[in-house]
């Protein structure tokens, strides 16, 4: 695994952009890394850095020594959960990036439903939306990703969609509380509106839905924390809106859906890096979070 060792001192490098920070984070003394890279650069017979005064940078050689680096790595991974997997103990890892929607309930419930049957599997959750999402697929910093309508890209193969109607969340004292079944948007509109901000995907969808329309709105308030959100709601007569899969079971909260003569429903995605072999402890987990989905909100 020696070769596995000196692969991660690279990408340590590469990812801090510093031997000096590199080493601190490996913990091992700045000359001791610096005389692996140059070794490495000797067997190849090309340097793989820039040396630059205020650090090192990747040239192409060092690119595409990375993008193997972090292939190796993942197919590391995948190996030892098969070894794992044929002594009969399930280990492993499973890294997953979800949108804010997700953390409250869906997630949680399925780290604790899979760590109760295979409870030597460790989680890391990364709370990142559409966008950051799908970055921390490529830079293989996650396994699978959770998402709201994440943007175009060749790079992200979707395991599960379902369709997420986007509702208005108001106490149960706002007037929009009195009635129940879907609220048109107009009605939303003349209330003081508490809205995601435009780092989440939300607030995209709204903002693309009523410039389509020339309807325009100014919020009172925006926030990139749906948590902050509701707890704005719970205090004055303010409308949030949010996806039915982040609103928490609370009967202080009422929750109506918006009319989808107004607003289409938002998708919510599932996916890992195309063309990429998951190990076997998220290969897994995504398969029983696809299922968890399906019985929650049906496939799109």
């Amino acid at each position: 695994m020696k070769h596995l060792r000196t692969l991660t001192y690279v990408s340590e490098v590469a990812r801090r952009g510093s031997i000096r920070r590199a080493a601190e984070a490996l913990n091992i003394a700045p000359s001791a890394l610096t005389r692996q890279i140059q070794d490495l650069e000797y067997e190849l017979g090309t340097p793989i850095f820039e040396r630059l005064a205020q650090g090192m940078r990747l040239n192409a050689a060092g690119e595409l020594l990375v993008r193997h680096i972090r292939d190796q790595v993942a197919d590391m991974e995948r190996v030892r959960s098969q070894i794992a997997d044929l002594s009969g103990v399930r280990r492993g890892h499973v890294a997953l990036a979800c949108s804010q929607a997700f953390v409250n309930q869906i997630v949680p419930d399925e780290v604790r439903a899979y760590r109760a049957r295979y409870p030597l599997v460790s989680f890391t959750v990364q709370v990142r939306d559409h966008a950051q999402a799908v970055a921390a697929l490529v830079s293989f910093e996650a396994d699978l990703a959770l998402v709201l309508q994440p943007p175009p890209s060749a790079d992200l193969h979707a395991l599960f969609t379902c369709r997420q109607t986007l509702c208005v969340v108001v106490r149960a004292s706002h007037p929009l509380a009195e009635e129940e079944g879907p609220v048109r948007l107009r009605e939303c509109l003349t209330h003081p509106l508490a809205l995601p901000d435009r780092s989440l995907a939300i607030r995209h969808h709204l903002d693309d839905a009523l410039a389509r329309r020339g309807t325009p709105f100014r919020p009172a308030v925006e926030s990139s924390s749906l948590e902050f959100l509701r707890n704005l709601a719970l205090r004055e007569d303010v409308v949030s809106l949010q996806v039915p899969s982040g609103i928490p079971n609370d009967q202080r909260l009422v929750s109506r859906p918006i009319d989808e003569r107004d607003l289409s429903p938002m998708t919510l995605i599932l996916g890992q890096l195309r063309g990429r072999m998951l190990p076997v402890a998220a290969a897994k987990f995504a398969d029983g979070l696809a299922a968890s989905l399906n019985d929650r909100y049906g496939a799109a």
